[in-house]
């Protein structure tokens, strides 16, 4: 089969379409003929060398795909060859075949087609696991959303929105701001033009963007507030005023999904099949794609997600 490898760390030009070695299922595991995968922040991460593979994951990039299923390992129950999936992975995505354990799959929502069904494992998996699972975001409290014209923040305003939440999220620019709300967002900060803390408070906050916003996101943070970082784009580092943690009774968590062990991944899909999917099917929430490019075509994926200005997911097709 054919791969999208890394030569070495680098620019988007590091990446290969080459020959290298078709997946076997292990115990299981199955293989899946990939229709699509979807691009995320972490792939240029790892790109550039910042983002280790975990121990005995596919070296090549790519955690979230949608295909069939190719062949089956030992003990695999309740799928047969031929399904079609939308599978959470730890890496090999970009690739004609990727193997990964059962518990990682999920059909394809109704009324999705199978290449847009790549948009939404790990979004759909982030924003179930960090607001829902961690952060214990409920009907009527106030969410504020960094980055929401990214996969994951389109996901996480569409499905806060839909389980009742009032949601707040930041862009940058007018035109991110008008499809925002179109998504379901109350409330639309431009960050290039406004303080987000003048918005608040907010009860739970979803950050990808780390060190620099960590004095306005504990300060923002209303009584008995939530903060989750699961991104590091602007620093690993802040001071953090102790005061308001402990007088505000604030929580701070640190989270990532690649680095989870399986049965902890097979626990968040399962919670995605059963609480998520039904709003994908009846159109509360929708697959937000932005562009989708030939599979050999990655680096210039990798490209227009540094360029940024995006809405939604970039996603890399095969055939």
């Amino acid at each position: 089969m054919k791969a999208i490898t890394i030569k070495e760390f680098g620019g988007p030009e590091v990446l290969e379409w080459t020959d290298v070695e078709d997946p076997v299922p292990a115990p299981g595991e199955v293989v899946v003929d990939v229709a699509a995968a979807a691009l995320n922040r972490a792939d240029a991460v790892q790109r550039i060398g910042l983002y280790p593979v975990p121990e005995g994951a596919s070296p090549y990039p790519g955690l979230e795909v949608s295909g069939r299923i190719a062949a089956l390992g030992s003990g695999v129950t309740g799928w047969e060859v031929g399904d079609e999936v939308a599978a959470l992975l730890t890496g090999g995505g970009y690739a004609q075949k990727v193997a990964v354990p059962a518990g990682q799959l999920l059909t394809v929502p109704e009324g999705v087609g199978l290449v847009e069904a790549a948009s939404l494992p790990e979004a759909t998996a982030t924003v179930w696991s960090n607001l829902f699972m961690t952060a214990r975001l409920r009907e009527g409290e106030t969410l504020l959303v960094h980055g929401g014209a990214g996969g994951i923040g389109t996901m996480a305003i569409q499905i806060a929105e839909a389980r009742g939440a009032r949601v707040a999220t930041t862009v940058g620019g007018p035109e991110q701001a008008a499809r925002a709300r179109e998504l379901g967002a109350d409330v639309v900060i431009d960050y290039r033009t406004e303080d987000f803390a003048d918005h608040g408070p907010y009860d739970v906050i979803l950050d990808i963007i780390g060190g620099s916003y960590l004095e306005r996101n504990i300060r923002s943070l209303a009584v008995d507030g939530r903060l989750v970082v699961i991104g590091l784009q602007n620093g690993i580092e802040a001071p953090l005023n102790l005061a308001d943690l402990v007088f505000k009774r604030l929580s701070v968590h640190g989270t990532t999904l690649r680095s989870r062990s399986a049965e902890q991944k097979a626990a968040i899909v399962a919670g995605v099949q059963e609480h998520v999917w039904p709003l994908v099917a009846s159109g509360a929430v929708e697959p937000v794609i932005e562009r989708t490019l030939p599979m050999s075509e990655a680096a210039e994926a990798h490209r227009l997600l540094e360029v940024g200005g995006h809405f939604g997911k970039i996603l890399l097709v095969n055939g």
